[in-house]
């Protein structure tokens, strides 16, 4: 039998069953704030279509109170890179990209997610940029494997935005696992 380390926590079928239902609410919520955001609106507009789904799930927030985080989104508009506060004051524009990031907690069970919207007419840059980070998004999914190292994805993500040519890689972020915990090891 192969062992596993101590920080990998293991899920039973139903705690996994738990983690699926907190993704539904966030894919939910996602799908609401995609479909809101629109020239004019706020990304604290979008904090309350947020809010309003995990009411109507019986959810928590996963972000709200973490590390201090006032929102349940974040919201980071065009060249904020992550971790945006929404606020009254931001308001969508034409031609501006959000990234959405949203976390929901079901009877413990963490979902995570984010999305990337393009708001209005944005230009042909836009929606490269956008087509080369999705592209890098299933070009690391594709060298997930069982048994399989971290690493072979993040070689992924960054060979594929590295053949897009023309952009960059933010360093010193990474992903994370979930369970019981919004940020585990994978």
């Amino acid at each position: 039998m192969r062992s596993v380390p101590e920080r990998i926590e293991l899920k039973t079928p139903e705690q996994i069953g738990l983690m699926r239902e907190a993704g539904l609410v966030v894919a939910r919520a996602l799908g609401e704030m995609r479909a809101t955001a629109a020239p004019g609106v706020s990304t604290a507009d979008l904090d309350d279509v947020a809010r309003g789904v995990l009411r109507d799930a019986g959810a928590k927030p996963s972000f709200l109170g973490y590390h201090g985080y006032p929102a349940v989104i974040c919201a980071s508009l065009n060249d904020r890179v992550v971790h945006g506060i929404p606020a009254a004051q931001d308001r969508l524009a034409d031609g501006d990209i959000i990234s959405i990031d949203f976390g929901a907690i079901v009877d413990g069970w963490h979902g995570d997610s984010a999305i990337t919207v393009l708001v209005g007419d944005v230009s042909s840059e836009a929606v490269a940029l956008s087509q080369a980070c999705e592209a890098s998004m299933w070009d690391g999914l594709a060298a997930a494997r069982v048994d399989g190292r971290l690493s072979d994805i993040s070689n992924a993500v960054e060979t594929s935005v590295r053949s897009a040519g023309q952009y960059g890689i933010v360093t010193g972020y990474g992903g994370h696992g979930i369970g019981s915990q919004m940020h585990m090891a994978p």
